[in-house]
């Protein structure tokens, strides 16, 4: 037995400091307020641990909030209530037995009697989503295939829920009561439903506060909308039943935000032992689950990248090649603030002219925020983590994993306010430093005869442009949080931002400039294409160029410059008058 409300297996961190140390789930809940982050293993496991428990539990218990007003109210209180202390308590006493990780026939997140038609399992390797598995072991990796990979209770109940959002895709253990199994298998299985999306995750300063932050308030949910652990005890039609307590599957849409959180993507069964230090899970059996055809509009944690849905009123309508909402996936080696124009965007594509256009939307719980930002306080330490998984191999192994944490000021959510447009325009002019970098070192290799890097091949210099500014950038949005609307200070930030980026950007450019050899200074007249005239490209008209570019992205740091209204020194900064125009190329 090891019951999830009783036994210490979350491990958490004092909102006020210190260690962290491992608490149950009602320790959790119930001193919400008490506690700062989640200390997880892997960063994909803090949005299962709050998906597939903390919410559903939170939401089934005390319901949600009606409207922003109550949600607001809870919000300012920081702490529960005791009558919702009282509901939680009662709602975990009364649902203790549905929350035990080994109970003989109905284990949370799992089937009790799962097994195959050759009584096989596999290693508990299996669903760690670190740990190699089968071929994917390295020859000369320090374990193998056949060592034994002992959790402890807390870990495995970690990796289960882990498992049911973020498993692999492909081909699947074929359980007994699984109807579409050949041949002791069971292909097309997707992904988890979180591998689907890149998570968009509001962390507030508590754990209160991050649960109230990932509830959207709204109308009270359906009455069939019930978390996995009540639906597979509750005595009601076969098909509400066989998504939780049987081997058997089926393929359909989630009920509503509860089904979601909790949804069962996989059937698992853990296979504990007794050990000499205590009980071990070493032995799983993992078989297909139910499967989504796409992900639901009302999923709260992800953007949304919004497809053209039709043309000007009277045009014959194209058939939609997709669903016209498509959720955003995290790009590796990409930080979260170069994604801000999705990030920020308002919930609906704009329109104009009476065509829908495509675009990007935000995720529903940062829309909502940015009606109530005033309320909350633009001060206020809004952290935002972005999490994705990216597969290899036909979704059937993990490539890489993907986090990133962005301190986002709330009044950058607000559309309508000058932050938005400040933290919108300093991520534009980040990706014009790199793309102003890379067109110079383009110009430096023809002006030596070579061909440019291609875009997809090789590390462009423009990339270590970006990672130089990513520090500033974070600093900026830092500092942002506690300007609120004015407008002033958000110009004396932008111009800081401004004169530091020039900085970095040149002695990127300054660098490659440097590296050039005394041949680029003659350089080179290229023919363009037939019928168009030649352009000379040597180092000296690339350089200058590059500097006009760099004055017309950073126009404020130029500007103050060229006013004298600030004690500035940046590097290549040169007359206006004395850049070359056109005619010189």
């Amino acid at each position: 037995m090891f019951l999830l409300p009783d036994s210490p297996w979350l491990r958490l961190s004092p909102a006020e400091g210190g260690p962290t140390r491992d608490c149950s789930m009602r320790e959790a809940v119930l001193d919400a307020h008490a506690w700062g982050d989640l200390g997880v293993d892997l960063p994909t496991q803090k949005p299962a641990l709050l998906r597939q428990l903390l919410l559903p539990v939170v939401v089934d218990a005390l319901g949600r909030p009606g409207s922003d007003r109550e949600w607001i109210r809870w919000f300012e209180a920081g702490r529960w209530s005791a009558e919702q202390r009282d509901c939680l308590s009662s709602y975990l006493d009364e649902h203790r037995g549905l929350f035990d990780l080994f109970h003989p026939e109905q284990p949370f997140g799992q089937v009790g009697d799962l097994r195959t038609a050759k009584g096989e399992t596999k290693g508990a390797g299996l669903i760690v989503a670190t740990a190699a598995t089968g071929n994917n072991v390295p020859l000369f990796a320090s374990r193998s295939e056949g060592d034994v990979l002992e959790l402890t209770p807390a870990q495995a109940a970690h990796w289960l829920l882990h498992t049911h959002c973020w498993d692999t895709a492909a081909i699947k253990t074929g359980a007994v009561g699984d109807p579409r199994v050949t041949a002791g298998k069971t292909t097309g299985n997707p992904t988890g439903p979180l591998g689907q999306l890149g998570v968009t995750l509001p962390v507030g300063k508590t754990l209160y506060e991050t649960l109230l932050l990932n509830i959207p308030y709204g109308p009270p949910l359906r009455s069939d909308d019930l978390p996995q652990w009540r639906r597979r005890a509750q005595q009601g039609p076969v098909e509400d039943t066989l998504s939780a307590a049987t081997a058997a599957w089926q393929e359909r849409t989630p009920k509503g935000l509860l089904d979601l959180w909790t949804w069962q993507a996989r059937r698992i069964r853990l296979f504990p032992e007794h050990r000499p230090e205590g009980l071990r899970v070493t032995r799983v059996l993992v078989a297909a689950g139910d499967r989504m055809p796409h992900t639901p509009e009302f999923e709260p944690h992800t953007m949304w990248r919004l497809e053209a849905t039709g043309g000007r009123p009277g045009a014959k309508q194209k058939k939609p090649a997709g669903p016209p909402r498509r959720p955003v996936r995290m790009q590796p080696g990409k930080a979260a603030w170069r994604g801000l124009d999705a990030l920020l965007a308002p919930e609906r594509a704009t329109r104009e002219a009476g065509e829908d256009t495509a675009g990007f939307a935000t995720s529903e719980l940062l829309d909502k925020m940015g009606a109530l930002w005033e309320d909350v306080g633009g001060g206020y330490p809004l952290r935002v983590e972005l999490t994705g998984m990216a597969y290899g191999t036909q979704s059937s192994i993990v490539d890489d994993v993907m986090h990133d944490a962005l301190p986002l000021p709330l009044a950058a959510l607000g559309t309508d306010t000058c932050v938005h447009a400040a933290v919108l325009e300093v991520a534009e002019q980040a990706e014009q430093l790199a793309m102003a970098v890379n067109n110079l070192a383009a110009d430096l290799r023809r002006a030596v005869g070579a061909d440019p890097i291609p875009w997809d091949k090789g590390q462009r210099p423009g990339e270590l442009v970006l990672h130089a500014l990513d520090p500033l950038v974070r600093r900026l949005l830092t500092g942002l949080r506690g300007v609120g609307d004015d407008i002033e200070r958000v110009e004396a930030g932008q111009l800081a931002w401004e004169q530091l980026a020039w900085r970095r950007s040149w002695e990127v450019a300054d660098r490659l400039v440097q590296a050039v050899p005394v041949s680029a200074y003659a350089g080179r007249r290229i023919q363009q294409g037939e019928g168009k005239p030649e352009r000379t490209y040597r180092a000296s008209l690339a350089e200058r160029f590059f500097r006009r570019r760099l004055a017309e992205i950073l126009h404020r740091a130029a500007a103050a410059h060229a006013a004298g209204d600030q004690p500035s020194d940046l590097p290549g900064l040169a007359d206006p008058d004395d850049l070359p125009g056109d005619d010189h190329v």
